[in-house]
C-alpha cells in the first residue's frame, strides 16, 4: 500500500471484520484497550465499534498526553506564565486544559501572561533567540513520540548557550502506565493492549515485554488507520484464542524492535527517569516519567523557579479519571455533552485531540447512527 485511503478501504475494512466474526468464540468475551487517544478517534470516527461482533469490547485506556497531565502541573505552568519575565511557550492543546479556580493558559494570557503556542521545539528555541531579556519556558509534554524533539532542544541550547531558554518536563511513558493498570487493586478486566504505533516508533517493541510475561496479556503495536485497527484485534483474538500472551507488531512499517537508537540515546543524554509521577486518573505511578538529566540543570524550569508539585483534585463532576482508567464511557459522565463540551470543557478528556470525550463528541452520534 502506497497511500492513506488504502488503508481506509470500506470494502476491505467489512471484509476484515466478517474474518474476525468468524475468529471469535461464542459465549466468549475479548476486552480489548486501545491505550492510544489516537486509536480512540479511528474507532469513533471511522464507526469500527459497529462492524464488529458484540462480544469484542474496545475500552479507552490513558494513551492521551494532556488528558493524563494533572492539574497540579497545569498549575505550575500558569504560575510561570503568569511572571512578567517569562515567555511561556505549549503545543496548542495543553493552552485549553482547565485548572485550579477555572483557569487555563488560554485565560492566563487573556490576563495579560505571555503565552505562545508552537508547533515544535525549534519554534521555542527561536522565540528564545529573538527575546534575550525575556525567560522563554517550554512546557514538554508527550509521550515517548515527542521526548528526542525536547532533547535536541535541550542540546541546541547548550551549544548555542540560550541562558534565558529552559523546560519545564511532563513526559511521560506509556509501558509503565500499562503495568500500572493491570497490577491496581481497582482494575478493568482486560484481556488484552492495541499499543500505540508512534511511540513504539521511538523505543520499539521490546519495552512492553513485561505486559506479556508478567500478567499474560497479549499487545498488538497497531497503526492509526482503521484497516490497521482491524487487523489489530484479529491479532489479538487470535492470541487470546491459542493461549498465547506474545508482542506483536501490525505496525511493521515503522516499528521495530529495538526502535529509533539515536532517538533513544539523545533522550538518554538529557533526560532521566524520575522515582513517580503523578497521572490523572492513575495517582502515583512509579518509573513512569521524565526530568530533565542533571547534567543539563542549567535547563530545567523546575529548578530555575523553584516549581513545588501540589496535588489538585479534579472537578467533582467529571469522570474522566474513571474514563482514563478504563471503567467508564464518556457517556456514562452526567456532564457528558451538556455542561461539557468543548467550546466549554469541565476535564482534559474533553479539551485534546486525542482525548476518549472529544472522539465521542465529535463522532458519536455518527457511530450510535451507524450501529442501531
Amino acid at each position: 500500500m502506497k497511500y492513506v485511503d488504502e488503508f481506509r478501504r470500506g470494502d476491505i475494512a467489512r471484509g476484515m471484520a466478517a474474518h474476525i466474526r468468524t475468529l471469535v468464540q461464542p459465549g466468549r468475551q475479548y476486552r480489548l484497550m486501545e491505550f492510544c487517544g489516537g486509536h480512540t478517534h479511528a474507532i469513533a470516527r471511522y464507526g469500527l465499534t459497529g462492524l464488529l461482533p458484540e462480544n469484542i469490547r474496545l475500552i479507552h485506556g490513558p494513551g492521551c498526553p494532556v488528558c493524563v497531565l494533572p492539574i497540579g502541573r497545569v498549575d505550575s505552568a500558569i504560575e510561570l506564565a503568569l511572571r512578567p519575565d517569562v515567555i511561556l511557550c505549549s503545543y496548542g492543546d495543553t493552552l485549553r486544559v482547565p485548572a485550579s479556580n477555572k483557569m487555563s493558559l488560554y485565560q492566563a494570557r487573556a490576563k495579560g501572561a505571555d503565552v505562545r503556542m508552537v508547533y515544535s521545539t525549534k519554534d521555542a528555541l527561536q522565540i528564545a533567540r529573538d527575546n534575550p531579556h525575556k525567560q522563554v519556558v517550554f512546557f514538554a509534554i508527550g509521550f515517548e513520540t515527542t521526548t528526542p524533539p525536547t532533547a535536541l532542544a535541550l542540546l541546541q541550547a547548550r551549544q548555542e548557550k540560550l541562558a534565558n531558554f529552559s523546560v519545564f518536563c511532563n513526559h511521560v511513558l506509556t509501558p509503565p502506565a500499562m503495568r500500572h493498570l493491570l497490577a491496581a487493586g481497582d482494575a478493568v478486566e482486560l484481556d488484552g493492549f492495541i499499543g500505540p504505533s508512534h511511540v513504539s516508533t521511538v523505543i520499539g517493541s521490546a519495552p512492553y515485554a513485561a505486559v506479556a510475561t508478567e500478567f499474560a496479556k497479549p499487545v498488538v503495536i497497531a497503526g492509526f488507520e482503521p484497516l490497521d485497527v482491524l487487523q489489530a484485534v484479529a491479532m489479538l483474538v487470535e492470541q487470546i484464542n491459542a493461549g498465547r500472551t506474545e508482542v506483536e507488531t501490525q505496525f511493521s512499517r515503522a516499528v521495530t524492535l529495538q526502535g529509533n537508537d539515536k532517538a533513544r540515546e539523545r533522550v538518554a543524554q538529557t533526560m532521566t527517569l524520575r522515582d513517580s509521577f503523578e497521572w490523572r486518573g492513575l495517582g502515583q505511578v512509579p518509573h513512569s516519567a521524565l526530568a530533565i538529566h542533571p547534567d543539563f540543570a542549567e535547563f530545567d524550569a523546575e529548578l530555575r523557579f523553584t516549581l513545588p508539585y501540589r496535588h489538585v483534585a479534579d472537578h467533582k463532576a467529571c469522570e474522566c479519571a474513571a474514563i482514563l482508567r478504563g471503567q467508564k464511557q464518556p457517556q456514562d459522565c452526567k456532564v457528558f455533552g451538556i455542561v461539557c463540551t468543548p467550546d466549554n470543557p469541565l476535564g482534559s478528556c474533553m479539551v485534546s485531540s486525542e482525548g476518549a470525550c472529544a472522539a465521542h463528541y465529535h463522532y458519536g452520534r455518527f457511530v450510535q447512527g451507524a450501529t442501531a
